[in-house]
């Protein structure tokens, strides 16, 4: 299998973070943009749908191995929700502070404000890979309606950590890589390309 692998994303967040964990093993992570790869559609009501058609849509259109991954935040008291839709919870064009506000507004009506954060990943040999590699995390807490921190992105700055009495914007970018939904993810697919 190729060293190379192209990241089904052109999110700098993202390759920061998988580039951080999977190059000490190897692997040259670059982004679909540099490819000339446009996102693909992600119709699916499933992490894992959509992470599959990402991953084999930069595959095919790069014949290289590809790493997607579809991660979002789940309320438990919305019924998971915002899920698949984190990224565009509030619309179009996709905006990190709309999003925000609008799951703040939504849960104001609950009690319950705990949420996780789930990612799965999907790393294919090649676009028709009958076998990818599937790893998934779940990083648990609550959210909060008043922002802290200015680290992370998405809905970091809202995610409170009960036991470390932080947002996960406030944690050091090893501690998020440690502690993190991707992370975790990140350390089974290490484990499994070894």
């Amino acid at each position: 299998m190729s060293r190379t692998i192209v990241l089904a994303s052109n999110n700098a967040g993202k390759l920061k973070e998988f580039s951080q964990m999977l190059e000490p093993i190897g692997f040259t992570v670059h982004p679909q943009g540099k490819f000339n790869v446009p996102e693909a559609e992600e119709p699916h009501p499933t992490f894992i749908e959509n992470a599959l058609t990402k991953a084999r849509h930069a595959s095919r259109l790069t014949g290289l191995p590809a790493l997607a991954d579809d991660s979002g935040i789940c309320a438990n008291a919305l019924g998971g929700a915002p899920g698949v839709w984190s990224a565009r919870f509030a619309g179009e064009p996709k905006s990190d502070q709309r999003n925000n506000e609008k799951l703040v507004a939504d849960l104001a009506a609950h009690a319950d404000k705990s949420a996780y954060y789930y990612c799965v990943l999907v790393m294919l040999r090649h676009a028709d890979d009958p076998q990818p590699l599937i790893a998934e995390g779940r990083w648990d807490g609550e959210i909060i309606a008043t922002p802290r921190g200015t680290g992370g992105f998405g809905y970091d700055p809202y995610f409170w950590l009960p036991a470390f009495g932080k947002t996960s914007a406030e944690l050091s970018a090893e501690e998020k890589n440690r502690l993190s939904h991707r992370g975790l993810a990140l350390r089974i697919l290490v484990e499994k390309l070894r």
